[in-house]
């Protein structure tokens, strides 16, 4: 049945190969059901409604994942959208959270008929294979960055910006949670070399039990006020979902009489929608790419269901409480695992519907025992800049800036964007657009001028 459904065979995998896959997938994604609801709460809404309800949704969206497009991604509520909801348009702009809600549930439906009359896939087909490339790789050292940081290894500097970790300050605490994860990088590592099946997995799983051996022991002491928790489960499952009540179904009573203007409501919805459909093109490529799932043309075959699975899932996670849900990057770790077909994806969201009972559990999961995960993944999608010509300039320098931006502006969409601007201008500027611009390119690139513009 399975392969009847999956088609394991002509993809080159198996069951064993894609059950560790979701596994390893889950496990990356799993900080989303601590870090959702800590950021959600911030705008008034129930921390454990919001936890309920991201475990929902991710199930929802990754199993449509699989059976609309059969396909290794997971999805999740995305993070910076997340941030951008409970921060700007709930404690900035003032609107109440069930206002922002609606217009993440609106954009949903905005996604899903641009989904069904192929806008999204025109606009996937329409970026030039060398920038697939870069994204590849530039959501490669943002991966890694994130990791970094998850790990406390690097953290913010006044003077610098980013810094590492002082290890002398709060040393067993923060300190030795960012060794643990410099160990298990080095664990993952070995693992890989041997060509250990699951090494990324079992890399976090030997990171998470040495951190239970050192707070045994007294090297590791947690410490909340740091950000530092317990890597001790303390409970194993629970069995109260009242708390999804809070927000269940909020979206539809929101106060529109409350709303400043109806324009600013309009440019709220297309923030959300412009960054989410960006972040989700540019990890379909990147993961795609990785796992040499596009043609030969650059069109990732099945795209359709991939896109309708991430719109469904936006509107759908509006409905049960959790801000944008999106096509997660950490999707990569499963197919640097073997992860090919939508059975990965089954397994991961699975788990995500278990988490919702067995949640004291995938919370204790400490980040740095999943940093070292995210830090290897992306030396595996780093790979893709083998693919970029060097020698022409024309192509590179825009290939360069796309990578160059998503760490350093933290942003998947902030990366597309600046390798879409430039490639065009650039291409423009010397006269060499035929067969290289497309018009859908030009639309693209002042689409982008305007957001900076206006958003």
């Amino acid at each position: 049945m399975l392969e009847k459904l999956f088609k394991l065979k002509e993809n080159g995998t198996n069951v064993k190969v894609e059950v560790m896959a979701g596994i390893t997938t889950f496990m990356t994604m799993a900080y989303i059901l601590a870090v959702n609801p800590n950021i959600l709460s911030a705008s008034g809404m129930d921390a454990n409604a919001v936890l309920l309800a991201t475990a929902l949704a991710s199930f929802l969206g990754t199993i449509l994942m699989a059976f609309l497009a059969n396909y290794p991604f997971a999805l999740a509520p995305g993070m910076g959208l997340n941030a951008y909801f409970a921060y700007t348009v709930v404690l900035n702009y003032g609107y109440s959270w069930q206002i922002a809600l609606m217009a993440v549930f609106v954009e949903g439906l905005i996604f899903i008929v641009l989904s069904v009359t192929n806008v999204r896939e025109a606009i996937f087909n329409a970026i030039p294979m060398t920038l697939k490339s870069a994204v590849s790789a530039g959501i490669g050292l943002f991966i890694a960055f994130i990791g970094l940081q998850n790990a406390k290894i690097v953290v913010n500097n006044d003077s610098t910006l980013v810094s590492y970790q002082n290890f002398k300050t709060d040393f067993s605490s923060i300190g030795m949670g960012a060794l643990l994860a410099l160990i298990g990088v080095l664990i993952t590592g070995f693992l890989l070399i041997k060509k250990i099946k699951g090494g990324i997995l079992f890399g976090i799983l030997i990171t998470w039990v040495i951190g239970i051996v050192c707070e045994l022991i007294g090297f590791y002491k947690p410490n909340p006020d740091l950000g530092m928790y317990s890597v001790i489960p303390s409970a194993f499952v629970s069995f109260d979902f009242s708390a999804l009540g809070n927000t269940f179904g909020q979206v539809f009573k929101a106060d529109f009489g409350a709303l400043k203007s109806i324009t600013e409501f309009i440019v709220v919805i297309f923030a959300f929608l412009f960054v989410d459909i960006f972040d989700t093109l540019g990890t379909l490529i990147g993961v795609s790419s990785k796992a040499n799932m596009l043609d030969k043309d650059g069109k990732l075959p099945r795209i359709k269901g991939a896109l309708l699975a991430d719109a469904i899932a936006t509107s759908a996670g509006a409905v049960l409480g959790t801000s944008t849900t999106t096509t997660f990057v950490e999707s990569a770790s499963g197919v640097t695992e073997g992860g090919r077909t939508g059975l990965t994806a089954v397994v991961t969201g699975l788990l995500f519907l278990l988490s919702v009972i067995f949640s004291p559990l995938f919370l204790t999961i400490p980040s740095f025992a999943t940093a070292p995960a995210l830090i290897i993944v992306g030396f595996y999608m780093i790979a893709s800049v083998a693919k970029i010509d060097w020698e022409n300039m024309l192509e590179a320098i825009p290939a360069f800036l796309c990578i160059l931006s998503m760490p350093l502006m933290y942003s998947i969409s902030e990366g597309i964007a600046m390798g879409v601007i430039s490639w065009t201008i650039l291409h423009l500027c010397t006269g060499k657009t035929k067969g290289k611009v497309s018009i859908l390119m030009y639309v693209l690139t002042v689409l982008f001028i305007l957001k900076y513009i206006f958003l």
